[in-house]
């Protein structure tokens, strides 16, 4: 009976430091440094640096990880999922404060982005200058006159997604940037498309693994003909405020012309 006892003890106490460790890894602030070159990545742009978060849900971003990426970035892309239902509109504007600092903030929807008054976070982002790229695109110019296109699509899950215009949006730009909530959208590209990378999220790298299984892949980068496919693990956590084995993720990449398409060795910062 002791024994018994005693072996339930044990196992109750690795229960309950499996959840604390998984709610630690929770509530991480990692920020990966990574250079992406790209074959056709227009002269005259230097690099091109990008700070990429998606799926905040809950979190309140923190101040540390804000001064790991000051002064460190052009611009900000928030990949949807920037809250969820019950979150107040009051902590997404604290987080988009915070995301400005480090440049200006440019925004796709994501599926839980339409939970509860979408409106009034349609209204926000309007209210603090966030472009919203809803099935649109702007373009970037360089000194000698060549241009990048930034495309968005709406959420996926939501069928709100019209890539078509977005396409029909961005002009004549050969190098564009194309930023999806769900990377789903990998299958509705084609070469024709001209995509030289996509930065997606929605997954959460599955959130809980168990011996590297899970219910999505964890977050990678892989290339696909020319085209380079970023799915982020994200920052946040949705149904419980947990993770195992898919830390949280914010990204800076460092867009560069390269002779062929490839991904340098990331560095990762936890603060």
């Amino acid at each position: 009976m002791l024994l018994v006892s005693g072996l339930l003890l044990v196992i109750i106490l690795l229960i309950v430091a499996t959840i604390i460790y998984m709610w630690r890894t929770a509530k991480q602030d990692r920020l990966i440094f990574q250079d992406l070159y790209f074959k056709d990545f227009p002269e005259g742009f230097g690099d091109m640096r990008i700070f990429f978060i998606s799926d905040l849900h809950r979190r309140i971003i923190s101040d540390k990880l804000i001064e790991g990426a000051r002064d460190k970035a052009d611009l900000v892309i928030i990949g949807g999922d920037i809250r969820e239902r019950g979150v107040p509109i009051e902590r997404v504007e604290k987080n988009i404060l915070k995301l400005k600092e480090l440049g200006p903030l440019y925004f796709v929807w994501g599926n839980n982005d339409y939970e509860g008054d979408f409106h009034e976070l349609d209204a926000t982002l309007l209210k603090h200058g966030v472009k919203m790229l809803d099935n649109t695109a702007v373009s970037f110019e360089s000194q000698n006159g060549r241009k990048i296109a930034l495309l968005g699509i709406d959420d996926i899950t939501e069928e709100r997604d019209r890539l078509d215009l977005a396409l029909s949006d961005c002009g004549n730009e050969t190098f564009r940037i194309l930023v999806s909530h769900n990377p789903l959208i990998m299958k509705q590209l084609i070469p024709e498309h001209q995509i030289g990378l996509v930065l997606s999220g929605h997954t959460h790298g599955g959130q809980i693994r168990l011996f590297g299984l899970g219910p999505y892949k964890i977050g990678s980068i892989k290339k696909e003909g020319e085209c380079l496919f970023m799915t982020s693990n994200g920052y946040g956590t949705s149904t419980v405020p947990l993770r195992l084995e898919a830390k949280p993720e914010t990204h800076l990449f460092n867009l560069k012309r390269g002779t062929s398409t490839e991904v340098g060795v990331p560095v990762v910062k936890t603060y």
